[in-house]
């Protein structure tokens, strides 16, 4: 059976019962029992949109401290494209790369240039025409988990190369080791992030064995830290090493942009997301090449782990691009290996009944008899998100029909008009 690693967590004592987190979780994976929420984790896929709408911030991201890089000789910083759109009047990407230098990093490494890479490869793997289509993004890795967990007739559809973090910190590390000629055990390399999902995609990657990135640690973690040491920059030294394609990642469209292939569609927010999959998983899509999809609204500037508006963010982040360089990194031959995926992307079905198939379709058929006898309105009172997963937990034994309020009141109303009739009858 698999382990399981969460980067959000939750805080019983600051959780009121509130059905906010219920409500949102595109999984389905969150009850509320007993006035507490509880996390099922094999559905989980670390999205954050429970730590973005709950009110008692009883929703909580697992991220490493800043004290994480002392542990290697040599500290290799890896900023996200989104850090950029966080900081106001910033003209000068080089004075937030030197100040990164300055918090204690050895190195900076802009995911930027990653995604450059990433974005030339994607082009070469598709000319091929060997990809099925359309081709979706595997950015993202709440969207690839999601898939892996709710949609696994798409799994085939997942562009099988590594996001740019991990790209990143192999090119970085590999950099480091050729200009310094240290051993790869003594160089770490740790990544900014804007959101969870990135830290689930770190200790527990998908498409490799393990991940070359060393720590991650959270944009508003180390945001006041460099506004400070930002004023302190005079003359920076010039380290930006990426352009608008590069940067564009930050917010949704980028990625599709840089493909220049005009055959693309490009969703935000988990909601669109879960829409446009289940009409690919439909076959509505019969014209598109390439899907890119983004568990944030606006992109992985809408992280939660941001500080920024996203919107601004995104306003901020197309401004700075402006006056950079369209691309700075190419492939020069074939797609490098270390592009690729290590190993393949597997289903995982947590959704499942029963692995028994006849078993499976008998209790499916429970689940649909009790969800015809609940009033149908998907309230969440119980405790379940909807009527039809208030069966689901009735059928596998985590619930009962009477923790729908509805039947609660039906049953009182029975009892009242029972003892009424009692007692016309005695008198």
């Amino acid at each position: 059976m698999e382990s399981y690693f969460h980067s959000v967590t939750l805080d019983r004592d600051a959780c009121k019962g509130c059905t906010h987190c219920v409500k949102r979780c595109p999984t389905e994976a969150i009850r509320v029992r007993g006035g507490k929420a509880k996390i099922i984790r094999e559905r989980c896929i670390d999205c954050g949109e429970c730590i973005r709408v709950c009110p008692h911030h009883a929703k909580q991201a697992i991220f490493d401290p800043l004290s994480v890089i002392d542990r290697f000789q040599y500290k290799i910083a890896l900023p996200p494209p989104a850090l950029y759109g966080q900081f106001n009047n910033l003209d000068d990407v080089d004075i937030l790369l030197n100040a990164l230098k300055m918090m204690g990093f050895d190195d900076v490494f802009e995911v930027a240039r990653a995604a450059e890479i990433v974005s030339d490869a994607t082009r070469r793997m598709m000319s091929t025409g060997l990809l099925p289509r359309p081709v979706i993004s595997s950015a993202c890795p709440a969207v690839v988990r999601l898939i892996r967990v709710r949609f696994p007739e798409l799994i085939h559809n997942i562009l099988p190369i590594h996001a740019p973090i991990e790209v990143a910190a192999r090119m970085a590390k590999r950099e480091a080791m050729q200009r310094t000629g240290l051993p790869a055990d003594q160089i770490g390399a740790f990544f900014i992030s804007p959101c969870p999902a990135k830290v689930t995609a770190v200790r527990m990657p998908l498409g490799s064995r393990r991940s070359a990135v060393d720590g991650v640690v959270a944009v508003r973690d180390v945001y006041p830290k460099l506004i400070h040491l930002m004023k302190e920059v005079s003359l920076p030294e010039e380290m930006a090493g990426s352009g608008r394609m590069g940067m564009g990642w930050g917010s949704s469209g980028g990625e599709a942009a840089a493909l220049l292939n005009e055959r693309y569609l490009a969703a935000d927010g988990i909601e669109n997301v879960i829409s446009v999959l289940e009409d690919l998983e439909d076959n509505k899509f019969t014209d598109l090449d390439f899907v890119e999809l983004n568990a944030c609204s606006a992109g992985c500037v809408g992280g939660v782990l941001n500080v920024e508006n996203p919107y601004i963010a995104k306003a901020k982040l197309k401004r700075i691009r402006k006056y950079r360089p369209v691309s700075c990194n190419h492939i020069e031959d074939e797609v490098p290996r270390e592009v690729k995926f290590d190993q393949a992307v597997e289903y995982q079905p947590v959704m499942e009944l029963d692995p028994d198939i006849r078993v499976a379709m008998e209790k499916l058929g429970r689940m649909q008899a009790i969800e015809q006898s609940l009033p149908g309105v998907d309230c969440g009172s119980c405790g379940a998100p909807t009527c039809r997963a208030l069966a689901e937990d009735v059928v596998r034994g985590f619930a009962s029909e009477d923790d729908c309020i509805y039947r609660l009141r039906e049953m009182r109303e029975a009892i009242e008009r029972l003892q009424e009739s009692q007692s016309a009858i005695k008198e």
